[in-house]
């Protein structure tokens, strides 16, 4: 039963109580008397770049921050007042110069960028820029109650609508058509808004902050109509220019209201949380065992920036300066949760504390005291150390921005959390957000195959943490075993080896406001498909990554969207040219769905390195090329962990890339010299470059010098300097390492007759794909198809050939001497998996050598295939049974036990009706047990309904289904139903699903038993 109290959610509830006043919009409000509107203006006064309008009582105030930035207010009583003060919008020095014109109808107020019309009968406003192309213009004058001020405003035939900060489950598509609030709900799962922002902005170029406390609502219909919950109008207005007006306008919000800061570098990196003194759910223990779990990290070889050692309600510490020593010896920094506040952060700080989590418990009387918690904590850390000041908060406002980052609070992990939290991160960077996340697999729940896919995306995410304390099992990334250690090691890492890039973008995000996460049509406003679902679960990770997660429990991915230009597979290295939609996208437990933009210049720490420390002053950096036309991507370094980059101890280093546009040409990669300096900036180094051409160059220069071909992955791995084209590397990619090269001097690499990315001839490759649903029997001697198609040119010499496990047999088959241009031909490679091999899913990569276009190339695909179990030969208790799939909607299902709670095995007998069972299954919906009979059995037998020990509430469906088809289904079954029988003809299926599902929207409960479950398999 999900009977657990959740002490995070009940405090949240308790505090809410205490919050009435400020109670999240969406609340039963009382009916409002009919609200006034503005009438015609009576009076007009110009005073330098402040303009005062009177219409009758009302008085309305414009002041003009910038060229393209103004404010309006509107005091309905003639009294203004800004309960903001200074909290929020930042000094912006001296207005800009402005004049105004009487235009009969309508006064002008003008700047060089911007004009705003303030039509006289009655007043209403409209705003155009300095040629007259229309922002917005209102359909009415502002109008108040007792309850809300609102500005009505005409929707544009096409317009589209973005941000309101943190909205779950959505905001990276457009708002059109949809209502949005804004405000403290404490409501963390799909649809919440946690860490709200009063600010939206529109694709006529737009944006609008609402400067208030107050909650908000937001319709995106037509007309568009912004409230907030207050007798008074204060808004400020962002006049984009240019074609990324949507950027720009982010730019000009974060100006008022403060630019993202600057993390650590240690902030970079994924962080752990966990209470380690007196954990009820863990038995008892101490702070100093934090230090255990450190060793974790370091004896997987897992990367991990921080660790909270408090963080659990009343949890508490000792020994905080030895275990902070203890942590910063392993490469970490230790962070504590403020639960009780902030009053003891001067010890704390001076004690090793680094960073600063702020939860529910700091969330006093409104925003203001979320504010200034994260303001009053990232300032004491930094006052009382060389630190920069680091935060977390789950519910913030305008302003968080600039001293903290943003969860979206505790959820449990299933795949439905993955689905909504795609489109949540991206979209809240509309707001200017940059640093947004979630818990890897929520702090409840989970299982190793989420663990696994959700860490993956999150690693194109800036920042992330795993909270531990909550679950019934710690949730570390190598608490899982095998394969999921190794590739959430992988995804860490690979993370870890993109800090420059990362790194840099969080240096951009200061200075533009724009975050790394991206929906698309921040880098694509003209393509309406990125407005659209079509993107949805999809994002940018900066210009050059897009990232289409897997949020299903599937090894292949549909309905990815690639906008217009070359993109690659960052796996296999295939092209694709947007706009397409690429569906049957093979993703295997070990591959997210990446892509990489043709022309991305990629900076990267090579190594496979743990942590940032690992880096030094000589550690060679690396640059990963996919060229096409010209390009470039400044590099930004620091310290990493001080804030002497703010008196401009920094440097950077531009890399720039001339290719031709398509096809056969030589590559000029230029390292410009490295321009400033810091403490522990490297006066040499040595560089490696990955150019991915298709084709091998006929020579390398550095610096005008040839530079030696290697003749192999060893000899180059060996050699000092050298270059080696790796024709199975991603399509083929030159591979090049220098010698140490001084940093304020510049120098070229040449790679001369080679190409742009996708080969000289481009489309002339063949392609490998894999048919999904392919099965093997552990130690059974099998095949498995590959499907090579021939691009532009025939494919010659086909020879295919597979990578497995250790312990596996693979024949590659036979050579295919031709296969024409344009067709395709199905080829079996003879496999047989090892005796031990685990049943469930195993990913195997294909490999096809040829010759097309007179090149040797080579195609590379991984791929799913399914190891299954030896099949029943007599009779069988489905819990018996190996389940290839078991997922459940609250904790584990459970073999001859009720659901019970979190943890593995903690049910109770199964009893239905009074009747107790000894063998059957316990879950909870939704859930679905898989189990393989392989065509073997005849019959399956069980009794459903919900066990007794919920006393009469919940309500589910029970189905069997077999190999896609539903066999049978139950009728509603309730707490106080009676027993169901089952007896199900399952004649020849190979896969059988027993599903629970829940019926009503509420899973409270609906612990379901498939009692004396048992398969006839004689």
């Amino acid at each position: 039963m999900q009977s657990t109290l959740r002490m995070k959610a009940a405090f949240a509830g308790a505090v809410l109580g205490l919050l009435a006043v400020f109670a999240g919009p969406g609340s039963a409000q009382s009916a409002e008397p009919s609200p006034i509107t503005v009438g015609d203006l009576t009076g007009f006064e110009a005073d330098g770049a402040v303009y005062r309008l009177t219409a009758g009582p009302a008085k309305a105030r414009v002041s003009f921050v910038t060229d393209e930035t103004f404010r309006i207010e509107l005091a309905p009583d003639g009294t203004f007042t800004d309960p903001t003060g200074q909290d929020i919008v930042r000094p912006q020095g001296s207005p800009p110069t402005t004049r105004w014109y009487d235009r009969g109808d309508r006064y002008e107020l003008t700047t060089s960028k911007v004009t705003l019309r303030a039509y006289k009968a009655p007043l209403r406003f409209a705003a155009v820029r300095a040629d007259g192309t229309p922002l917005w213009s209102e359909t009415q004058g502002l109008t108040w109650s007792q309850e809300r001020t609102t500005q009505t405003l005409a929707r544009g035939a096409e317009e589209q609508f973005y941000g309101a900060g943190m909205q779950n489950g959505r905001g990276n598509t457009s708002h059109r058509g949809k209502t949005v609030e804004v405000g403290v709900d404490y409501n963390w799962n799909d649809g919440g808004h946690p860490n709200s922002v009063p600010f939206y902005l529109s694709s006529a170029g737009y944006g609008v902050y609402r400067n208030t406390y107050a909650p908000n609502t937001y319709g995106f219909g037509e007309p568009v109509t912004t409230s907030a919950r207050e007798q008074r109008f204060d808004a400020y207005y962002f006049a984009g220019s240019g074609s990324d007006a949507l950027k720009d306008v982010i730019g000009q919000y974060t100006n008022l209201t403060g630019k993202p800061f600057l993390p650590p570098v240690y902030g970079l990196e994924i962080g752990d949380a966990d209470c380690y003194l007196h954990n009820a759910n863990r038995g008892e223990r101490h702070t100093l065992d934090a230090l255990k779990v450190a060793d974790g990290y370091v004896e997987h070889d897992m990367p991990n920036g921080w660790m909270l050692v408090n963080d659990g309600y009343g949890c508490g510490y000792e020994n905080l300066a030895e275990t902070a020593t203890g942590l910063k010896q392993r490469g970490m920094e230790l962070g504590l949760w403020t639960e009780d506040g902030i009053d003891k952060l001067e010890e704390q700080v001076k004690a090793g504390q680094r960073v600063a989590k702020l939860d529910v418990a700091w969330v006093g009387e409104g925003y203001k005291f979320a504010l200034d918690g994260c303001k009053d904590a990232y300032a004491g850390i930094e006052a009382h150390s060389d630190a920069r000041g680091f935060t977390w908060a789950p519910e913030s406002w305008s302003g968080a921005q600039a001293c903290g980052v943003q969860w979206s609070g505790d959820q449990s992990g299933t795949w439905e959390y993955i689905r909504w939290q795609i489109p949540t991160y991206a979209g809240a960077s509309m707001s200017g957000l940059a640093y947004t996340t979630g818990d890897v697999d929520g702090i409840f729940g989970g299982s190793a195959k989420t663990y696994t896919r959700d860490l993956q995306w999150k690693m194109f995410l800036p920042v992330t943490m795993t909270m531990d304390g909550w679950a019934a099992n710690d949730k570390q990334p190598f608490r899982y075993g095998e394969p999921y250690t190794s590739v959430n090691r992988d995804y860490l890492k690979l993370h870890e080896s993109l800090l420059p890039y990362i790194y840099s973008h969080a240096h951009q995000a200061t200075k533009t406001g724009v975050g790394l996460a991206r929906p698309l049509v921040l880098e694509y406003p003209d393509d309406p498909r990125a407005a659209s679902d079509a993107a949805k679960y999809e994002f940018l990770s900066g210009e050059d990554f897009l990232v289409a997660p897997v949020y299903q429990d599937a090894v292949e991915r549909d309905g990815i969207y690639l906008p217009k230009g070359t993109w690659i597979d960052y796996w296999s290295g295939r092209t694709y040219q947007g706009p397409v939609t690429v569906d049957d996208y093979s993703a295997p437990l070990d591959t997210l769905p990446l892509f990489v933009r043709a022309g991305a210049t990629v900076p990267m720490w090579p190594g496979g390195i743990r942590s940032y420390t690992d880096r030094t002053p000589d550690s060679p950096l690396a640059w990963d090329i996919y060229p096409q036309g010209t390009s470039s991507f400044e590099l930004y370094e620091d310290d990493g962990v001080t804030r002497a980059h703010r008196t401009g101890q920094y440097a950077t280093q531009t890399a720039e890339v001339r290719a031709p546009q398509r096809g056969a040409g030589d590559v000029t990669v230029r390292i410009g010299a490295s321009k400033g300096s810091f403490a522990g900036k490297s006066p040499a180094r040595p560089y490696q470059f990955t150019v991915h051409t298709g084709d091998a160059p006929s020579e390398v220069e550095l610096g005008g010098r040839e530079l030696p071909r290697l003749t192999s992955e060893a000899a180059y791995e060996a050699a000092r300097q050298g270059w080696w084209y790796d024709r199975d590397d991603r399509g083929g990619v030159v591979k090049v390492k220098t010698a140490s090269q001084r940093t304020d001097r510049a120098f070229t690499l040449e790679l001369e007759d080679t190409s742009a990315v996708g080969g000289a001839v481009p489309g002339a490759a063949a392609t490998a794909a894999v048919p999904a649903g392919q099965e093997l029997g552990a130690g059974a001697p099998g095949t498995v198809a590959v499907d090579v198609t021939a691009g532009t040119k025939d494919a010659t010499g086909v020879e295919v050939s597979l990578s497995a496990p250790a312990g596996w047999q693979v024949t590659p088959a036979a050579p295919v001497a031709r296969i024409q241009a344009g067709t395709t031909r199905r080829v079996e490679v003879a496999v047989t998996p090892a005796k031990d091999a685990k049943p469930g899913e195993v990913t195997l990569g294909a490999t096809v050598r040829h010759r097309a276009a007179g090149q040797d190339l080579t195609a590379v695909q991984r791929f799913a295939v399914g190891v299954m179990p030896e099949p029943p030969s007599a009779d069988a208790w489905a819990s018996d049974l190996t389940w290839l799939k078991a997922t459940n909607g609250w904790g584990p299902p459970e073999r001859d036990r009720s659901n019970g709670e979190s943890g593995a095995s903690d049910g109770r007998p199964l009893t239905l009706a009074g009747k107790t069972y000894e063998k059957g299954i316990g879950a909870h919906a939704d859930s679905d047990i898989e189990v393989y009979l392989g065509g073997r059995c005849t019959a399956f037998t069980a009794d459903v309904g919900i066990d007794d020990e919920i006393n009469g509430y919940g309500e589910v469906a029970f189905s069997v289904e077999a190999d896609g088809r539903v066999l049978w289904t139950s009728p509603e079954v309730t707490g106080a139903s009676a027993t169901v029988p089952v007896d199900v003809d399952v004649t020849g299926a190979r896969h059988v699903h027993l599903r629970i599902t829940d019926t009503n929207g509420s899973k409270s409960g609906d612990h379901g038993d498939w009692a004396a479950a048992r398969f006839d398999c004689a």
